[in-house]
C-alpha cells in the first residue's frame, strides 16, 4: 500500500493494485479566495502549487470524494476530469450534483461497495461542534460528511476519517474496526466563533492511544486558509508524547509505503 499526498486532503492511495484518488482540489495556488467566515480568510487558497502535474494525479483507476466542499472537489478538478471517471460518492444529493456536473459514472459507496476485491464502507463523520448544527445556515454550509474504510484480503485495513472532530462514532469506529492504517485530516481548521471543524494534534494523540499499533498518516495541512496546524507543530507534538514512529506526516509530493 502507498499514501501519496498530493496537497490538503488530496491523496492518491494505491491500494490492493488500485489507484484511489481522495478529494482533489487542482486549482492553481491562489486561485480562489479563503472561505468566507473562517479564520485568515484574506489569505488566498491553495496556499502553496501542486506537486505534480495535474496529467499524473489523475492517472488513477477510481475518485472518490467524501464531500464536496471547495477545497476537497474545485472547479479546476471538475473541468480536468473526464467525465466517464469513475467516481464514488457518499449520498444522492452529491451524486445529483456530479451529475448535473456531466459526470455519468458516478456510484454511491454509503452501504457498502465492491470494487476488484476491494470493500469501500461508509463511516460517520461530525463536521464541526453541535452548536454548529443548531445554526440552520452553517448546518447547511458544513452538510453532510463522510469517512470510509477500505479493506482487502491482502491489505491492511485503512480508516480515512474524513473532515471531522473526535466523536463518540469515530471512537466505536475505531474499537470495532481496528484499522491498521489511519488517515486523519490532522490540520485543525477552524470556523470564526464556533471553533475547530477537523481534528486536531490532542486527536492524533487519542488514535494512538485507542489504536496502539496503527499507523497514522496526518494530511489536510497548510494548504487552505483555515488550517492552524502545522506539519513542524505536528512533529514538535509527536516527537514529544513518544509516539513519531506511529505518526507519518508527508509533505505535498510525498509518499509513505505500509
Amino acid at each position: 500500500m502507498n499514501i501519496t499526498q498530493i496537497r490538503n486532503a488530496t491523496l492518491i492511495i494505491e491500494y490492493a493494485g488500485v489507484k484511489i484518488l481522495i478529494d482533489p482540489m487542482l486549482a492553481d495556488k491562489d486561485a480562489f479566495p479563503g472561505l468566507p467566515g473562517t479564520v485568515n480568510s484574506h489569505i488566498r487558497m491553495p496556499t502553496v502549487d501542486l506537486p505534480i502535474s495535474i496529467k499524473e494525479i489523475l492517472d488513477v483507476d477510481a475518485i472518490l470524494l467524501t464531500h464536496l466542499h471547495p477545497d476537497h472537489w474545485d472547479e479546476t478538478a471538475c473541468q480536468a476530469i473526464s467525465n466517464d471517471t469513475l467516481i464514488w460518492l457518499q449520498n444522492e444529493k452529491d451524486q445529483a450534483t456530479l451529475q448535473q456536473q456531466g459526470f455519468t459514472n458516478t456510484h454511491i459507496f454509503k452501504d457498502g461497495t465492491y470494487f476488484k476485491g476491494i470493500t469501500l464502507t461508509s463511516t460517520q463523520c461530525q463536521h464541526g461542534y453541535d452548536m454548529l448544527f443548531d445554526n440552520p445556515a452553517m448546518a447547511e454550509r458544513l452538510g453532510e460528511v463522510t469517512g470510509v474504510i477500505l479493506s482487502h484480503p491482502e491489505e491492511k485495513t485503512v480508516y480515512l476519517v474524513g473532515d471531522s472532530i473526535w466523536t463518540p462514532q469515530i471512537e466505536t469506529t475505531m474499537k470495532t474496526i481496528q484499522p491498521e492504517v489511519v488517515i486523519l485530516n490532522a490540520g485543525w481548521a477552524h470556523v470564526l466563533e464556533f471553533g475547530p471543524i477537523i481534528m486536531g494534534k490532542e486527536d492524533v494523540l487519542k488514535t494512538h492511544m485507542l489504536l496502539p499499533n496503527a499507523k497514522i498518516v496526518a494530511t489536510h495541512m497548510e494548504a487552505v486558509n483555515h488550517v492552524l496546524l502545522s506539519r513542524a507543530e505536528l512533529k514538535d507534538y509527536a516527537e514529544v508524547n513518544q509516539i513519531d514512529s506511529f505518526v507519518s506526516i508527508p509533505e505535498d509530493g510525498e509518499t509513505v509505503a505500509f
